[in-house]
């Protein structure tokens, strides 16, 4: 990018009068570093369908958002560069203290603390043409920090294009190979992952069944065993929804079926 070109801003914050103020800001700063807001978004899945069909230079993200926060937002889009596509800058807004930022090490990208001021946000849009983006593993161990219960959305890349799987609507996870199928009641999804980290980052909603099989504790509704000695499996896990059954080892028996009996309804 040429250092006299208008930078393409796209702001993304569940609250309007917090997106009404960078534009604000933004408008104050034009004479000084040329800028156009290009869109708003009201969180990062949003965010991402806009990217789908338009382009920014940079994304000011609020951290904090329902649906898809912030940093998914930043992992997501650092995704796309798989495809040879260039990701915008993404900056950081936030209304956590300074120590809760370095608590999340965002140090190593630039942020803004609300109430953002011009001097602040003129400083990190001038780092945007320089500095690079924040690597995937800081961006995804930012992210464990930030959300307990994991990643809202698993991305596929599929003939050319960048799918977001919803993790609510993922039954199972079977491992083949170098891949990983994540199963919806539609159809299924490749995903780049491994399933040992799938296992840790979900440990709440699936449960091992196999060596090569996760599933959803809430799609799991009864268990047959198998007569006899079988060598794949002990016995096998019958879903909901689907007609498909799945292996269950001899170690993974007893905690499978305890799902069922479990009192927070899952199962």
């Amino acid at each position: 990018m040429a250092q006299d070109e208008t930078l393409n801003i796209l702001l993304v914050d569940d609250e309007p009068l917090a997106r009404a103020r960078l534009a604000t800001l933004l408008a104050d700063l034009a004479p000084e570093l040329p800028n156009r807001i290009v869109g708003e978004a009201d969180n990062g899945l949003a965010a991402l369908e806009w990217l789908a069909e338009q382009t920014a230079d940079v994304v000011l993200a609020d951290i904090r958002m329902p649906g898809m926060d912030g940093v998914e937002l930043a992992e997501h889009l650092n995704a796309r560069t798989d495809n040879g596509t260039t990701a915008p800058a993404v900056i950081f807004v936030t209304a956590y203290d300074q120590f809760a930022v370095q608590a999340f090490d965002l140090n190593a990208v630039d942020y803004l603390l609300k109430p953002v001021r011009a001097s602040r946000l003129l400083t990190a849009l001038q780092k945007v043409r320089s500095q690079p983006p924040l690597p995937p593993e800081r961006l995804a161990g930012i992210g464990r920090e930030l959300r307990r219960d994991g990643r809202s959305h698993l991305p596929c890349h599929e003939r050319g294009r960048l799918l977001l799987v919803p993790i609510d609507d993922v039954l199972y996870f079977k491992a083949d190979l170098k891949y990983v199928t994540a199963r919806t009641a539609e159809r299924e999804y490749l995903l780049d992952e491994a399933l040992t980290h799938l296992e840790t980052e979900y440990a709440e909603r699936f449960i091992r069944l196999h060596r090569s099989v996760l599933v959803a504790k809430t799609a799991l509704a009864g268990f047959e065993k198998v007569a006899g000695d079988d060598a794949e499996a002990y016995g096998y896990a019958l879903l909901r929804g689907i007609p498909e059954k799945l292996p269950v080892s001899r170690r993974q028996w007893s905690a499978a079926k305890a799902v069922l009996t479990q009192p927070d309804g899952r199962g």
